[in-house]
């Protein structure tokens, strides 16, 4: 007999469970967007003093990319505990694209402070201005942000492949890798990786155009490096937006997922073809639903015992949060290796 739950669906609402406690779903959370959240709050602060002693417009660019940075972590580490919560009768398949949600949010706090650092640069450029001294504050304070945001980085970069399950890299292939993989990563952490980016990027710029003011007479740096850390805020909020933006309407598994999984079902002794199969990437976890033929002469008890079987196979993967097959008779006819044949060809 088949179980009430078959291996690899989500458990029913009415089954008992452990109570579900906000402490409970805080453990949950994405613990890397709360140490970011706290580390860029840090950076916005001590960036946002040096720039008011200072007068430096880069300075002020580097804490608004900062400031932006600690909200936009803070609203995805509240969409990550809220995306733990279990599946009811009213959302039946759970909450996993509420973190897309509240990253959708980060953009537009992202757009808003990019908007208000480009208005910035361009005011120095038609006005530049004398930076009031304070070198030594002004490169303490970004030698710390460089410090920060790049250890948040590399770790961002680490996750990424941990979550893609891809090879370990180090050194300088560890970025190639990480933007090869980025795209199998959750949302939170890809948000991590961009932000943190251009982060490195803004406090480096900003080191530079600290150091030409105080050494020529070169002001227009000022405004240059503004806008341009501006502009690379833009570029993140796009990046982000879209990224978010076709989690939320559900988007098809990388190939590699799809020739991984139909694999594993072919690899079935009872198994003959597969009809049918979608695979939809929700963050960095996939749902697998397929049409398996079997092979003929089997029972209607047997059937669903290797139906059971191939869901529980699939869901061992750690990346696949269920599966739902439908199960036919071999109708004789190839239809997967007639599909993977035309993919080839186009």
């Amino acid at each position: 007999m088949a179980e009430a739950n078959p291996p690899g669906t989500r458990p029913s609402p009415d089954r008992e469970q452990p109570p579900e406690t906000l402490g409970s779903l805080i453990k949950k959370g994405n613990t890397s967007s709360a140490v970011a959240m706290g580390g860029n709050a840090v950076l916005a602060a001590a960036k946002g003093a040096a720039a008011f002693f200072t007068g430096s417009g880069a300075m002020f660019a580097s804490a608004m990319h900062s400031l932006a940075d600690a909200v936009n972590q803070g609203f995805v580490f509240v969409g990550s505990v809220l995306s733990e919560r279990r599946p009811s009768r009213r959302f039946p398949v759970g909450f996993g694209r509420v973190i897309n949600i509240f990253c959708m949010i980060a953009v537009i706090v992202v757009t808003i402070m990019a908007y208000e650092t480009i208005h910035e640069g361009i005011h120095l450029l038609r006005h530049p201005a004398e930076a009031s001294g304070g070198l030594w504050i002004n490169i303490g304070v970004l030698l710390l942000n460089i410090i920060v945001d790049g250890s948040i980085l590399i770790k961002a970069m680490k996750e990424i492949l941990h979550e893609a399950r891809a090879p370990k890299a180090r050194g300088f292939a560890l970025l190639p890798a990480a933007f090869k993989n980025v795209g199998r990563a959750a949302p939170p952490t890809r948000l991590v990786f961009y932000e943190d980016i251009v982060a490195v990027l803004g406090a480096l710029l900003a080191l530079i155009a600290v150091v030409v003011i105080a050494l020529t007479n070169f002001a227009l740096i000022d405004g240059l490096v503004t806008t341009l850390i501006g502009c690379l805020m833009i570029a993140v909020a796009f990046r982000v937006g879209y990224d978010n933006m076709i989690g939320l309407i559900g988007v098809s598994a990388p190939q590699d997922v799809e020739d991984k999984v139909s694999a594993a079902i072919l690899a079935d002794a009872d198994v003959r073809d597969i009809q049918s199969m979608r695979i939809i990437q929700e963050g960095r976890y996939y749902h697998v639903d397929a049409v398996v033929e079997l092979r003929t002469g089997l029972t209607l008890g047997e059937a669903d015992d290797i139906k059971d079987r191939i869901q529980k196979q699939l869901t061992t993967d750690p990346d696949i949060a269920d599966a739902a097959i439908s199960i036919i008779e071999d109708d004789g006819q190839s239809s997967w290796q007639r599909r993977e044949a035309e993919i080839e060809k186009n």
